[in-house]
């Protein structure tokens, strides 16, 4: 069982059934289908699927995956799930109308390999919407990983979609209470970006 299946086996869910406040406030711009990576326990792609989006939800755990299709059931909507190593994983290309990746941190040589698969696999005009603690969080303790590898930066990010126009980019401190992992004032990146149709 990996370190995510523990985290999952619990019957409650560690990071809330509520909806990550970026993702919420701009999912207007959202086309579906949607490929939301990491996504957990299901509180993004569920809040997706409410809005009328197809949504693939695609994560390591098949004990949070499970949870999601449970979350997705008892709010009456359906969403899709596939539990896959995202350090191998390759989406079929110019298949998605968006990308939603909320706190998806992993060591960078691997966030780099998704985020070029993943930004193959929007079709022209997708949208990216990405949220992140950034390196300015290590220590705070208000949720996050230990390995300073793992934290995002804008300058990273954007060379990580080069085949995109950027429409928000920006590092903030905003209070993420997501759950019990994620509680408080926090560094964070925000990025929302269109792929360019010659991409």
């Amino acid at each position: 069982m990996s370190v995510w299946d523990e985290m999952y086996a619990d019957e409650a869910y560690v990071y809330g059934t509520e909806p990550n406040a970026f993702l919420a406030q701009y999912a207007a711009l959202l086309a579906g289908p949607v490929l939301s990576v990491a996504e957990g326990e299901g509180r993004n792609a569920v809040y997706l699927a409410t809005q009328g989006l197809d949504v693939l939800g695609v994560d390591q755990s098949e004990t949070g995956l499970a949870k999601a299709r449970r979350l997705a059931a008892a709010r009456g909507v359906r969403i899709r799930t596939e539990a896959a190593d995202l350090a191998a994983y390759a989406p079929p290309p110019a298949t998605f109308g968006s990308l939603v990746s909320i706190y998806a941190h992993m060591p960078s040589q691997i966030r780099k390999r998704l985020h070029h698969a993943a930004e193959s696999a929007l079709r022209p005009g997708g949208i990216v919407l990405l949220e992140a603690y950034r390196h300015e969080q290590l220590g705070r303790g208000t949720g996050g990983p230990d390995d300073p590898d793992m934290f995002m930066a804008l300058a990273d990010l954007e060379r990580e979609f080069p085949h995109c126009d950027i429409l928000l980019s920006r590092e903030i401190e905003r209070d993420v209470t997501e759950g019990v992992f994620h509680t408080g004032m926090a560094c964070v990146v925000q990025l929302i970006a269109r792929k360019r149709s010659e991409g």
